[in-house]
């Protein structure tokens, strides 16, 4: 009995020990939480980041219009380009490109600010969709982060593409109507069927060197051997 009475001492003392030990550390398990929460936290917060981006047409104009509204809607990280949107090398926005990150939103004063046409400024949209950043402009007030802007978005890649289809259709019925009028396209020839005729006579003649018909004709020795090689044909 004194056995069994030994026994229930020592497991109840283990009990309290477990006890007090899960008390000692359990500041350190709630400091280990809240660390996490925090690191998650800021996470989020990267994954949050307003970057803006400004351009004008030549260094003679100014940014400061464009940088004050973008500050104001909360840009910290703001990429700047002076240069015409017709060159297609822009290096800030090249760099706004390759720093931008899952969940960040670039932000423009306007969209022209950002593309140089319409199938520019779609085609980084969807750049800036498959990283999974969104897209912002404060003067339209498109935000591709909303259901709204993205339908804005798809409405635009409709419209680009029925411009390139009539585009088309319109170069290829051009085509048709000039050829059914007897004119090919392309490159005007070189020389007059006059001339062709005395290009020819002149070579067969062997009077002449190649040199001597080119100069004489104002052509290059490619192109003479061209319209040798079409007479034989």
């Amino acid at each position: 009995m004194s056995r069994f009475l030994d026994n229930r001492v020592d497991v109840s003392a283990f009990y309290r020990s477990r006890n007090s030990v899960k008390i000692l550390y359990a500041p350190a398990v709630i400091l280990w939480r809240v660390s996490l929460l925090f690191a998650r936290q800021v996470s989020l917060e990267r994954r949050a980041l307003k970057i803006g981006y400004a351009r004008v047409s030549s260094d003679d104009q100014n940014l400061d219009l464009q940088l004050d509204a973008l500050r104001k809607a909360g840009c910290k990280s703001i990429y700047e380009d002076k240069r015409s949107g017709a060159y297609t090398d822009r290096p800030g926005l090249n760099s706004l490109l390759n720093a931008v990150r899952k969940g960040d939103v670039v932000i423009v004063w306007r969209l022209d600010r950002l593309g140089r046409s319409l199938r520019d400024l779609l085609d980084i949209a969807t750049l800036l969709e498959s990283k999974g950043a969104g897209l912002n402009s404060l003067n339209e007030k498109i935000d591709t982060t909303s259901s709204g802007g993205k339908l804005i978005f798809q409405v635009f890649g409709a419209l680009s593409e029925f411009e390139r289809n009539l585009i088309r259709e319109r170069t290829k019925a051009g085509l048709a109507a000039a050829r059914a009028r007897g004119r090919t396209g392309g490159r005007p020839k070189a020389l007059s069927t006059k001339q062709r005729k005395l290009l020819v006579k002149l070579y067969r003649s062997k009077q002449h060197t190649v040199s001597e018909i080119c100069s004489l004709l104002r052509i290059s020795k490619p192109t003479l051997y061209k319209y040798l090689e079409a007479e034989r044909k």
